[in-house]
């Protein structure tokens, strides 16, 4: 793949502290993108329930609106906490925890969008086509979302055998 080719990840000129302000803005500037769209997906869910059909739907299409909605909502404080963490200790010379936190809650965001994602399409799909339908969808959503997000960058890094050690920040 074209994006597998090995390009410098910051300026050689860049000190701690300027790496660390990078690295930061690029990722708040990520999670404001995946959270306008979480929040989206949440409003829509919120909605459901109140709509004229809703109350046609069975146990199990019930369960995947509980799980995608409590998933959104998950997502959406995962998404949104490093902002106002941020906001909360600026200036405080923590940026990074700051970072090493928001990084983890986005992670943990992504996950819960996935799973919201894929109880939502489940649910969609169950109700027009039926049980095993939904279930094939789910499933492929699960594993595209899963090797995309999470199962490719990991192979990717180590590949190139650049895996974040524990408790050290990548140089």
């Amino acid at each position: 793949m074209a994006d597998d080719q090995v390009h410098p990840v910051a300026n050689p000129d860049e000190n701690p502290k300027e790496r660390l302000d990078r690295e930061l803005g690029e990722l708040l500037q990520g999670l404001r993108v995946a959270a306008t769209g979480v929040q989206v997906l949440f409003a829509f869910l919120l909605t459901l329930p109140f709509s004229n059909g809703f109350g046609k739907v069975g146990m199990a299409g019930k369960w995947l609106f509980y799980v995608a909605l409590v998933a959104a909502a998950l997502a959406s404080i995962c998404l949104i906490a490093p902002t106002t963490q941020h906001r909360i200790m600026f200036r405080s010379g923590l940026k990074e925890i700051v970072l090493r936190r928001a990084n983890g809650l986005a992670l943990a965001g992504g996950i819960a969008i996935a799973v919201s994602m894929m109880c939502s399409t489940a649910l969609a799909v169950e109700v027009f086509l039926g049980a095993w339908p939904a279930v094939f969808l789910a499933g492929g959503i699960a594993l595209l979302s899963s090797y995309l997000w999470f199962v490719l960058p990991l192979l990717t890094l180590r590949r190139h055998r650049r895996l974040p050690q524990l408790g050290q920040h990548d140089r």
